[in-house]
């Protein structure tokens, strides 16, 4: 591997690695909030203890994943610098902002959630928690608006004399075409990641203590994961018909479609050769992929020939076709791992339903669960990212443009082993206090229920 690859290898590692933590965080801040409201309405206990619960699985997870996102940025300077100040005046807006988001809200207003038990007045203090939420999914749009100028550069010029992109209408950045698809579709993902985790540290509760606050939690998880998969197909199915507009190689890619095709199929399965070309042998689905792309089973599909052809008239001579292996199966794997942690969660409530208890196999396999909708994010940022190549903004600048000059292959690999470090010490640490948490009492030690109901806390 030369430079570029392994400085590609370790932005995919820093990146992948953090956005472990990003849905999660999302998902546990909407659930603590919900629960939290819930309990405002309805007195009932069981609802206080999950939301103290939640917030701590989401206080672990937020500090881990603040930690990763700065290294993330690092990693711009110092493998990307080029990248950096082509691009600075467009992403500096979107970073600044995000940062503010996460570490002056959002962490300002989890302190204030976390220590303002019985010390703020109810309703103040469960808005605390509405404005993590909120704060988070702010966050998730304006990092998605920075990504997806990446993927349809829009609200930009390129300055004359000194040839660098300029931001000209943020709001155009804001409302890009591909950020508005993206957005939901990544929500709903966050919401099966975090539905997920909270379906496995039920469930293994359930099964090791047998506590009924524990079944509502892992009910409540399963629930997450459904609606968040059946979101997730609705969003997707939109996202793909905004990329097969703005990306077409992509959407190409995605089914190793070589010709332009009219009512093209959608395979199942293929295998072709190791070097990424034509299938030779294909289970397909008649006209789906027209459908998926364009939305009428008759529709026209460029395939990634005439698209080559396309591209190096446009831009140059050069190769403009992504990695067909890894964009065929990137997105094959997405849909069907996701599809499966859905599935799984959907049993779940089919068996539980009534008060029933599942089977015992199921209880002993659902702590695994989380690594399903995890490992689907991470393959949906692959094929986004890596299908968009060799692009490092579609139609601007190339990846290869994007490096920072001098980086030695002993530089790269050196950090790359650093980060590699970090991070696994990290996972060791968010593993261990995850299980710890899980493994605590729901109701911490606190005055009777008789006791604190009968002195009211104000409410403004």
């Amino acid at each position: 591997m030369d430079v570029l690859d392994l400085t590609r290898l370790q932005f995919a590692v820093v990146t992948i690695y953090h956005y472990f933590f990003v849905p999660l965080s999302i998902s546990l801040a909407a659930t603590a909030a919900g629960l939290h409201i819930a309990w405002l309405r309805t007195g009932r206990e069981t609802y206080r203890d999950l939301t103290k619960f939640v917030g701590k699985l989401l206080i672990v997870t937020f500090a881990v994943g603040v930690v990763t996102g700065l290294v993330q940025e690092f990693q711009f300077g110092m493998g990307w610098s080029n990248f950096a100040r082509f691009y600075g005046d467009v992403f500096g807006p979107t970073l600044a902002i995000e940062g503010m988001l996460a570490f002056f809200l959002e962490a300002t207003f989890l302190a204030l959630w976390y220590f303002g038990w019985e010390r703020l007045p109810r309703r103040l203090h469960a808005a605390t928690i509405v404005v993590v939420a909120v704060g988070t999914v702010l966050s998730a749009f304006i990092i998605l608006a920075a990504n997806s100028f990446m993927q349809n550069p829009v609200g930009y010029s390129l300055d004359p004399v000194t040839g660098r992109a300029r931001l000209d209408d943020f709001g155009a950045l804001l409302l890009n075409k591909v950020n508005l698809a993206a957005f939901p579709h990544t929500l709903s993902g966050a919401l099966m990641a975090g539905g997920s985790l909270l379906l496995a540290v039920g469930a293994w509760r359930l099964r090791a203590a047998g506590e009924a606050a524990f079944r509502t939690l892992a009910r409540l998880g399963a629930w997450l994961t459904v609606v968040g998969g059946a979101l997730t197909a609705v969003t997707g199915d939109h996202l793909g018909k905004v990329i097969t507009e703005v990306q077409p190689m992509k959407m190409a890619a995605a089914e190793a479609l070589y010709a332009t095709t009219a009512g093209a199929p959608f395979s199942v399965f293929a295998v072709g050769d190791p070097g990424g070309g034509k299938p030779f042998l294909s289970i397909e689905i008649p006209r789906l992929l027209s459908i998926l792309a364009k939305g009428t089973p008759g529709a026209t599909v460029q395939g990634i020939d005439d698209l080559q052809a396309q591209y190096a008239a446009q831009f140059g001579p050069g190769s403009y076709v992504p990695m067909i292996p890894v964009a065929f199966w990137s997105f094959r794997l997405m849909i069907g791992i996701g599809m499966l942690a859905a599935a799984v969660a959907a049993y779940y409530l089919w068996s539980t339903r009534r008060d029933r208890r599942t089977h015992p196999l199921l209880l002993r396999l659902l702590p695994l669960i989380p690594l399903l909708p995890a490992a689907a994010n991470s393959l949906g940022w692959i094929f986004t990212e890596t299908a968009r190549q060799p692009w490092l903004a579609f139609g601007i600048s190339r990846v290869a443009d994007g490096i920072s000059p001098g980086l030695t292959r002993g530089e790269v690999v050196g950090s790359l082993v650093g980060f590699a470090v970090v991070y696994g010490v990290l996972a060791v640490v968010w593993l261990r206090l995850i299980r710890h948490l899980a493994r605590q009492p729901l109701a911490p030690e606190h005055a009777p229920a008789e006791q604190t109901d009968r002195v009211p806390a104000p409410v403004y």
